[in-house]
């Protein structure tokens, strides 16, 4: 009598055409969430980072137009400044400070390498424009004009960016106020300021056309300790809570501990 046939019986052959088969199906589904991860990787990457840094400095360099050849103010200097962030830019007399200043806002321009601001390279961009708008400048020795009020000094600022504001004193006192300064304050002449009353109106001028970034050269220099620590107070708060990206050149180390991030630059022949 004739076996029956078992229908759940497979043969060595089919077996191992199945198996095969899987393997090959459990390797594509594998490679296949691989490539999703890492699709989804690069385009978080490409999403955030870019949006983060508000200035790129790549590979910059300066040398004067009097120099040698391989003499160098500044060399191969790169660093990335992200928005909401507070720095410090901190060297010793001679390592470029000043010159790399003048590169970040416009005024000189890099003999090798880039400045990238919000993903524009400043050599494609209205400087005067970046200047008026984009950046805010915070001098040691404040640069104000001594025979102004505090007031005027601001509205000046504000009239000198082609700011379309109805009433352009009354901002100017709001922005004073969020410095720490009293509208009282707002009518007298900057020499009957302190320097630290004065500093606080140039921070007030800085931000009087709402800039993405505030740039300040030794903006403690000339203040007492206390003074000092209101003063970084204020930039604290310009980036932490407004979203600002803020540089400090510095040699203070009140400054370098309270910043987010510290760049050192170095002379170019210790590098």
């Amino acid at each position: 009598m004739a076996n029956k046939k078992n229908n759940n019986y497979v043969s060595k052959d089919n077996l191992g055409k199945n198996v095969s088969q899987n393997e090959i199906k459990v390797k594509n589904k594998e490679n296949k969430d691989v490539s999703n991860q890492k699709e989804k990787k690069e385009v978080k990457e490409k999403n955030t980072s870019p949006k983060d840094i508000i200035l790129r400095i790549k590979n910059a360099s300066y040398r004067y137009s009097d120099a040698e050849e391989d003499d160098y103010a500044l060399k191969n200097v790169s660093f990335d400044f992200e928005s909401g962030k507070l720095y410090a830019i901190r060297g010793r007399s001679g390592t470029g400070k000043t010159t790399l200043l003048s590169l970040i806002s416009g005024l000189e321009k890099c003999t090798e390498g880039e400045i990238i601001f919000d993903g524009k390279s400043l050599k494609d961009m209205n400087l005067d424009k970046y200047r008026n708008s984009d950046i805010g400048i915070v001098f040691q020795s404040y640069n104000l004009l001594p025979f102004m009020t505090a007031v005027e000094n601001i509205v000046l600022s504000m009239d000198a960016n082609g700011l379309k504001i109805k009433n352009k004193k009354e901002k100017a006192i709001e922005l004073m106020e969020k410095v720490g300064l009293k509208a009282s304050y707002a009518n007298r002449k900057v020499l009957r300021l302190s320097g630290g009353e004065q500093q606080r109106v140039a921070i007030a001028r800085s931000l009087s056309y709402n800039p993405k970034m505030i740039i300040a050269d030794e903006p403690t220099g000339n203040l007492d300790k206390q003074t000092e620590t209101e003063i970084l107070d204020i930039f604290k708060k310009l980036a932490h809570e407004e979203n600002k990206c803020v540089i400090i050149v510095t040699h203070s180390q009140n400054v370098c501990d309270i910043v987010d991030k510290i760049y050192d630059l170095k002379k170019v022949q210790e590098k």
